[in-house]
């Protein structure tokens, strides 16, 4: 049995498994993650074999395919981009994964590939940094740039004759949730295609598909891979139709990931159910612990029964992911803090197994107080995160 058969978590039903079954039809996170992409097995041969290292491939007569030339194809992508669009969309055979070098060569690859000069497109005011510097581009192009915050579904707002509406939730690093399905419906009774940007969410997380998106398109760099020592990104989008244009962006600009990083990032999948649901766990806990300190302002984490999010996230995430922000009150006591810190690294990115945390002010790309904390949750002990991170705000305090 191949990953591709397998089906949700969320179609598993709840009462016993039919007599003499091995176990449920439809296996759950954890299972798809770790067999996600995986060949069929054949004797002799590794369960994920090892990363094809090839410029080009034999190839006599015409060249039919599969793999012709390194710059286009790879089988290595091919089972990375196969085991993603097994995560991010389950079951739905039409889907197609790209992989990239960087989450910024996915965004890029979508956004340039679609959109022309007089075209429209709406991006968040409250999205990640390098996203100002892409609308510079955009608009250097010939295409009007829009923007609005994540929260209140303001994109809504200034939607009207848009080409592609870009969406980012939960955004980052301020972690305002937007409702998917709305935006959506929104977008598709007028024509407007819709990427969202799922890397802090992950597929296990959210699966932008499901609730109606053209594309999701993602960091692999954070969560996904979950280990800090790899750059990749990924574009998934509905059909091959959407995609077209996509391949033909990374085949121009050549913007193709190493065959090591892509097997390194597969290998990664294995454990994304186990760190996800211990990182999110844990970042709720750290999150709780932090809404009792005095010198905390500003706090968010989705999972929060009563952060701004929650209402919409719970209904439209499946796990809360592992960052929480908060404000400290000076830029003097954010960098004390940091430095106090032991099991936590000041560091930027998010979403590995080690902790980081940063004050994005001094990056200078983010709307955010100069005492502004993103803190990514890893996979350490709770209750030595915790402990760090409240000796941490004691000795700051001095």
């Amino acid at each position: 049995m191949t990953s591709g058969e397998f089906g949700t978590a969320d179609d598993r039903g709840s009462g016993p498994a039919q007599s003499g079954s091995s176990g449920p039809a439809t296996p759950g996170d954890g299972t798809r993650a770790v067999r996600a992409g995986l060949p069929e097995p054949l004797k002799y041969e590794p369960t994920l074999p090892g990363p094809v290292f090839a410029a080009h491939f034999h190839l006599p007569g015409e060249p039919t395919g599969p793999y012709t030339y390194g710059r286009d194809e790879n089988p290595t992508w091919t089972l990375l981009e196969r085991a993603i669009g097994e995560l991010e969309a389950p079951g739905q055979e039409s889907v197609e994964t790209l992989s990239f070098p960087s989450g910024m060569a996915a965004i890029s690859a979508v956004l340039f590939s679609q959109l022309r000069a007089g075209d429209i497109v709406v991006l968040p005011e409250d999205g990640y940094q390098v996203l100002p510097l892409v609308r510079e581009q955009l608009t250097a192009f010939g295409v009007e740039v829009r923007t609005a915050p994540t929260a209140g579904d303001a994109q809504l707002e200034v939607l009207e004759g848009a080409k592609l509406l870009w969406i980012e939730t939960p955004s980052n690093p301020g972690l305002d949730v937007c409702d998917l399905r709305r935006l959506v419906a929104a977008a598709h009774a007028q024509g407007t295609l819709v990427a969202v940007d799922n890397t802090l969410a992950t597929p296990l997380g959210q699966r932008p598909l499901e609730l109606g998106a053209d594309f999701s398109v993602a960091s692999g760099t954070k969560m996904l891979t979950g280990h800090g020592d790899i750059l990749l990104g990924y574009v998934t989008g509905r059909d091959a139709a959407l995609m077209a244009p996509v391949r033909r962006w990374r085949k121009v600009v050549g913007a193709i990931p190493g065959p090591m990083e892509a097997w390194l990032a597969h290998r990664s999948l294995a454990t994304l159910q186990l760190r996800a649901d211990r990182q999110t766990a844990t970042a709720r806990t750290v999150a709780e612990v932090l809404r009792d300190r005095p010198e905390v302002t500003g706090l968010r984490y989705p999972g929060l029964p009563d952060d701004p999010s929650y209402k919409i996230a719970s209904q439209q995430m499946r796990r809360f992911g592992c960052v929480v922000s908060f404000t400290l009150p000076s830029r003097e006591r954010a960098e004390r803090f940091l430095d106090a810190l032991r099991l936590v690294d000041d560091a930027t990115s998010f979403g590995g197994v080690r902790s980081t945390a940063e004050r994005r002010g001094r990056w200078g790309g983010d709307a955010v107080p100069e005492g502004f904390i993103r803190l990514s949750v890893g996979a350490e002990d709770p209750e030595d995160l915790v402990a760090d991170i409240l000796r941490a705000l004691e000795t700051s305090a001095a």
